[in-house]
């Protein structure tokens, strides 16, 4: 048999209305699973329905009703006499704004007759091979996306011709290197020759139990929707459906909902990131593209590894993209080996279950602390909004020498209104930061409280003992950490009576109160206060409930330094000048040169902060004096 290529010029036609693709469902008729992929077969009998009447509008409403990103058609007219001399495919194109491709079969009543196909995407190739057909020509078209690959055809009413058929279309496909879905009309019922050879290297995704033929009250299943599995392609079939739809045409309407196996090379979508470091535990989180099943492989030996998977209440904690492994138990100032491992999920069913590549990181390394350790190097950031191309010229100021730690102090994942806000932002720092090897720690600003998906920010950072504020040794020094909320009353009209951050700030001085008598306190050498917004200095009649709040606690505390961000503009307020008893130091914006970065770096006693703009230009370097 000929197989003849053809380029979108000449035998196959390609439209598209300049319409957007409609994401519209009536009335939610067919709720769709998340990452799952709509395939449609139709065949329209050249617009006629059982009525006697070629009505194209009321295909493309059901097509739109339905919402696939690909519908295969078979039986299509273009400017026959007999459809009123309309152009079939294009008119749908139109209606649903999806790409049409046309590939005709027979010239006929004055125009052409095939098969035709829209699509949500520009098709990457286009191409239509012949098949058998003594009586009437037949064709598969042939359509190329570029995650997969869909065939569409209407097979011969006889048998030989139709397994000889689908002989060659197997054929066909056997080269492409991506998933390939056959569709169509195929004239042949679940227990032919034809089906019975597709089977060998196909996977039926429709429901062959349910007849699509005739329209009204159907007795036979002829259409069908097909994933080729020769290759090993593995299809997780979520739903098929066929559409109760008796007037449109002489056919019913079929659909199948699949979700892919996503290549391995596309499952991860960040890099590991540390987070709530210790000396005898660390957390180590990271994004998938698609829900998958992970876990972390760890130990002291990179040869000899153990696992450790996250457990709710008895049930593993899986078909999700945001993922959190704690570790616990570890030994202080000792290097581990880790990698992280996700295998996607396709299926997630109650009993049963489909599952894609599994697929490891790298081998990286992290040192858990020493409590007795007196030297570290810790890298703080506030105020950047957003503003990535100051964050890489200030990282690169500081990122020569090592550091154990980066702290961001603030508005620095601000007004996050949706989940790309957050993903673009961790996109950008954790591979700068070396998150897989440096830990980080999160502070939230004012900003951070607003925006649609403020309140899922959490899912994605880690909260140390599971609030916003924490305290946490590093070596022999202490880190006492706040969180002032926002900066504007509870009671204010941009609220809408939604927060209650006195009582947050309430919590937290009583959470001051321990802290300060607790013996990891009392006994560090060194104690450095962060908060984002400062409570020292500020101007009277301002608003700033924190100072009311904390200064009686912090009154006489023996912090070595406090700081702070917020005003977006660099200040040293020196200890005793605003009734403070510790030097605050306040932080830059994120207008260049103003932004800056700061640098604590302790060597046995001795405890530098240095402040940098974003023009390499030292601010401030000073030594805190030794403690007695």
């Amino acid at each position: 048999m000929k197989t003849t290529i053809l380029l979108l010029i000449f035998f196959l036609t390609l439209f598209h209305s300049g319409a957007q693709p409609v994401s519209l469902q009536e009335g939610n008729r067919f709720p769709q699973r998340e990452n799952t992929r709509r395939i449609m077969s139709y065949n329209i009998h050249h617009g006629r329905g059982m009525d006697d009447t070629v009505d194209i509008e009321r295909i493309g409403k059901l097509i739109l009703a339905v919402n696939p990103e690909v519908v295969g058609l078979q039986e299509v007219d273009s400017m026959t006499n007999r459809s009123g001399n309309i152009d079939i495919i294009r008119l749908l194109s139109e209606q649903t704004g999806m790409y049409a491709t046309f590939g005709y079969s027979i010239l006929h009543d004055g125009g052409k007759y095939g098969n035709g196909m829209l699509t949500r995407e520009k098709p990457a190739a286009v191409k239509k091979i012949d098949l058998p057909g003594a009586t009437e020509a037949r064709t598969a078209l042939i359509v190329e996306l570029e995650k997969y690959v869909v065939v569409n055809t209407h097979l011969s009413l006889t048998g030989e011709e139709r397994l000889q058929s689908v002989k060659i279309i197997t054929e066909a496909v056997s080269g492409y290197n991506k998933p390939v879905f056959l569709i169509g009309d195929l004239n042949a019922t679940p227990d032919s020759a034809p089906i019975e050879f597709l089977r060998k290297g196909w996977q039926i995704l429709s429901n062959p139990k349910q007849p699509t033929s005739p329209s009204v009250n159907p007795l036979n299943t002829i259409d069908y929707i097909f994933g080729y599995t020769a290759k090993g392609e593995t299809y997780a079939r979520y739903k098929a459906e066929v559409v109760d739809e008796p007037v449109a045409s002489d056919h019913r309407p079929l659909f199948a909902d699949i979700r892919l196996k996503t290549p391995a090379s596309e499952v991860m979508r960040t890099i590991p990131y540390l987070q709530n470091p210790g000396s005898d535990e660390m957390t180590v989180m990271w994004l998938t593209h698609v829900p998958a099943r992970s876990w972390v492989e760890y130990g002291t030996d990179s040869t000899r590894l153990q696992r450790v998977r996250p457990f709710l209440e008895g049930v593993m904690v899986a078909n999700n993209k945001i993922h959190r492994v704690h570790l616990s138990g570890l030994r202080p100032s000792t290097k581990y080996y880790y990698r992280v491992v996700s295998q996607e999920i396709t299926r997630y069913s109650s009993y049963y279950k489909e599952f894609g590549d599994t697929v490891r990181s790298d081998l990286k390394t992290f040192t858990t602390w020493n409590d007795k350790a007196r030297d570290f190097r810790v890298i703080v950031y506030n105020d950047l909004h957003s503003n990535m191309t100051m964050f890489h010229k200030l990282h690169a100021l500081v990122e020569e020498k090592p550091y154990d730690l980066v702290i961001f102090n603030g508005d620095c994942f601000d007004d996050v209104e949706v989940e790309g806000d957050i993903v673009n932002r961790l996109l950008a720092y954790t591979p700068r930061i070396k998150s897989d090897e440096v830990p980080s720690v999160f502070i939230r600003g004012n900003h951070e409280t607003r925006g649609e998906y403020s309140l899922h920010l959490w899912d994605y950072l880690g909260r140390m003992r599971g609030r916003s504020y924490s305290a946490f040794s590093l070596g022999d020094t202490r880190f006492v950490l706040l969180d002032c909320g926002e900066d504007k009353p509870d009671s204010h009209e941009v609220y809408y009576g939604m927060n209650d951050f006195t009582q947050h700030r309430i919590d937290q001085a009583n959470f001051l109160k321990e802290e300060l008598e607790s013996g990891a306190f009392t006994q560090a050498t060194k104690r450095i206060l962060i908060h984002h917004i400062p409570i020292f200095g500020v101007n009277p009649g301002s608003f700033s409930p924190c100072s009311d709040l904390w200064i009686p606690v912090l009154k006489g505390a023996p912090f070595d330094i406090s700081l702070n961000a917020h005003t977006h503009r660099f200040r040293v307020i020196e200890k005793g000048e605003a009734g403070n008893n510790f030097p605050v130091i306040i932080g830059g914006g994120n207008k260049e040169p103003d932004g800056t970065v700061m640098v604590l770096e302790k060597k046995g006693d001795r405890l530098t902060v240095e402040v940098i703009n974003a023009s390499g230009e030292r601010l401030l370097k000073r030594v805190l004096p030794v403690t007695d």
